[in-house]
């Protein structure tokens, strides 16, 4: 029998059969999916529009006629522009307008008196053409007859036009221009400080064998406890006009570019840290010894074996404290003084005048360093390479006294800097009046006396944080969840991982002007949360998504895949996998989640300073509104229980750790 009598015919492809638990697991990934794309997509699609969206009145889309004194007889129609050519009463820079512009058509007729028998007809020349009469919305070429006393209430509405203007208008402002070499500048400082100081902690706390090391890690971990205003309050009581160090300023001021810089060291030093003391605790023990063997001397060992070996880490600890600063507005709010940064300018623009393009537009270029600086970041940490192989060896300090005492004093120099910032806030919150009456008091607590919400706000804070440290919980773990043990469906998860990562590099101050746009629109079927607690949660839940999901994907990849198809041929449902084996597995993860969720929801100030209302306020938005009436005392208070909340939030999360995970993670120790 010859081969080709031997050959199969080619029959169907083979393609996997989906189960029944997949398509459960699928339809879930799409509804966190959509869930990302209403609260996260969408109001940015919205945003990106809005910043391309001019407003003019167009005098040539409407016409006019006008009575005899008996109030008949209407002359010939006349154009808004032709009227305005004879009384010059509409300045050209009258015509640019927002998207709620109105323009009273009275002063195009010198004669007009609402007293008169005089009436007018009014229409547009295109059925595009829109004007109010009062409140009443009209539209198209109909004409609409008033007397001299409607007449008056009549008001042209401006045409939307889709273009660069805005961004033309923002460049050529030379006050507005200035804000994003400013805040370039201040972000590039305070990175460099940071970084440089970071490191020399970092350093400290894994290269040598001082002691307290645990009490300087404590430490440096304050400021992730307090809101960025904070550290502004701060400046403002030590080197403030009345500050108790203000003559070591040498005569400049505390308002503007120094103040800023400080501050920014103060609290992004924590998350610069974290990174960089990650990279230098993984070493390997040979390549110093073989640096020893070769004779090579501390310095330069230091150069050629640490710093290359921790560059990853300081390249990324750069790019998220650059990132940080640049997008943060509560310590330029207080602290800045006259000086212009991007984020103020959003507040300044939206609350102070209420020109939402112009905000949508310096939202737009507050996206651009963000998003960047997140990409080039991602593309750094795939070009890292494992430090540490099966045949590393850890390395180990030996003990310097010397070494070890310059570590020390180094360490405490930042610890005190840090707990003074903190000592001056509590000390100005409990005394009468800083810093001319000292006396022991507690009437800056007092809340419901002053301007920022009273006690109520703060009740709000904890409520909303704990909101959303259950329900972003259980959204992300489950979203990553999904994404993580969900076979096939490739283009579901890559999507997925896209939306669940785009939060990181979106700024707090432009997502809820986003959510302005897109949920304060009466046409949304989403509507009805605006101005409500829910829109808060939402927000501070998108807001700090990724570095949740991140977290909570770490845990999921140390489990073994084969979990789920063991499960599946016990013909066991994955759900009951799902809570019988990964959460309890996975419940480290999980509770740090929700502490991450709840610290960061009572100390977010950009997220939330455009959605609050009378019902809403936060403690956090309480601090800033505080310090613009003048109560800068009453302020550092509300900032200081935010702290206490925090430092409470995680001595309860230690004690439920503890105990839930001393009986769910017992195996661990086995």
């Amino acid at each position: 029998m010859t081969a080709a009598a031997l050959t199969m015919p080619e029959g169907r492809a083979l393609r996997q059969q989906i189960s029944s638990d997949d398509i459960v697991k699928r339809g879930l990934m799409l509804v966190i999916s959509l869930y990302l794309i209403v609260a996260l997509a969408a109001p940015l699609y919205v945003l990106l529009s809005k910043s391309v969206s001019t407003y003019r009145f167009n005098l040539d889309s409407y016409e006019f006629q006008v009575s005899d004194a008996t109030g008949g007889n209407f002359g010939v129609p006349v154009t808004a522009a032709a009227l305005n050519e004879q009384t010059n009463a509409i300045g050209i820079e009258k015509l640019a307008a927002g998207s709620d512009g109105r323009l009273q058509v009275t002063s195009l007729f010198p004669d007009f008196s609402f007293r008169s028998s005089v009436k007018y007809r009014i229409r547009g020349t295109n059925d595009g053409a829109t004007y109010l009469v009062g409140s009443k919305l009209h539209r198209g070429i109909e004409w609409t007859e008033l007397d001299s006393n409607n007449f008056r209430r009549v008001v042209l509405r401006p045409e939307k036009r889709t273009g660069l203007d805005n961004f033309v208008t923002y460049f050529t402002t030379p006050s507005l221009a200035q804000s994003v070499s400013n805040s370039a500048l201040m972000a590039t400082i305070s990175t460099f400080l940071t970084i440089v100081i970071a490191f020399g902690l970092a350093y400290a706390m894994n290269r040598s064998q001082m002691r307290l090391k645990g009490f300087f890690r404590l430490v440096t971990a304050i400021p992730i406890l307090v809101p960025s205003l904070l550290p502004g309050i701060a400046l403002v009581y030590l080197f403030g006009n009345q500050g108790l160090l203000k003559d070591l300023m040498m005569g400049y001021s505390i308002y503007g570019p120094i103040g800023i810089v400080i501050g920014s060291v103060f609290f992004t030093l924590p998350h610069a840290l974290l990174i960089i003391s990650t990279a230098l605790a993984i070493a390997d023990a040979r390549h110093y010894e073989a640096a020893a063997s070769l004779r090579a001397s501390k310095w330069r060992t230091f150069w050629t074996v640490t710093v290359p070996g921790a560059r990853f880490g300081v390249i990324s600890a750069a790019f998220v404290v650059f990132t940080m600063v640049i997008t943060d507005f509560g310590l330029p709010k207080v602290i800045g003084g006259q000086y212009n940064m991007l984020a103020v300018d959003i507040y300044k623009q939206v609350i102070g005048q209420q020109n939402f393009e112009m905000g949508a537009v310096v939202s737009v270029i507050l996206l651009i360093p963000a998003i960047a600086a997140f990409f080039v970041d991602r593309l750094n940490q795939k070009k890292q390479v494992a430090l540490l192989t099966a045949r590393s060896v850890p390395y180990t300090p030996k003990p310097n006294a010397r070494f070890d005492w310059l570590c020390f004093a180094y360490c405490s120099m930042v610890a005190l800097f840090i707990l003074a910032m903190i000592g001056v806030c509590q000390l100005a919150a409990v005394v009468k009046f800083w810093p001319y009456d000292l006396t022991p008091s507690l009437k800056n607590y007092a809340f419901d006396l002053m301007d920022g919400g009273g006690w109520a706000s703060y009740a709000n804070s904890i409520k909303m944080a704990l909101l959303t440290a259950v329900f972003g919980t259980i959204i992300v773990f489950v979203g990553a969840y999904m994404v993580e043990k969900t076979d096939g469906f490739r283009a579901g998860r890559t999507l997925f991982q896209f939306l669940a990562m785009l939060p990181m590099a979106v700024p707090g101050m432009v997502l809820g002007l986003a959510y302005i746009f897109f949920f304060n629109n009466p046409a949304n079927p989403f509507n009805a949360i605006y101005g409500t607690m829910a829109i808060l949660v939402l927000c501070t839940v998108t807001h700090f998504y990724t570095v949740s999901h991140l977290t909570a994907l770490t845990a999921l990849k140390q489990m073994d895949r084969e979990f789920e198809p063991v499960a599946a041929s016990l013909k066991q449902p994955f759900q009951k996998l799902f809570f019988r084996v990964t959460v309890p597995v996975c419940l480290p993860a999980i509770l740090d989640i929700s502490i991450y969720l709840f610290v960061n929801a009572m100390t977010t100030v950009s997220a939330v300073v455009f959605l609050y209302s009378t019902h809403t306020q936060l403690a956090s938005v309480a601090v800033l509104n505080m310090d613009d009436a003048g109560d800068i005392a009453p302020a550092a208070a509300m900032g200081m229980m935010i702290f206490y909340t925090n430092v409470l939030a995680r001595l309860v999360h230690l004690a439920i750790s503890k105990s839930i995970l001393g009986r769910t993670q017992a195996w661990r120790l086995r």
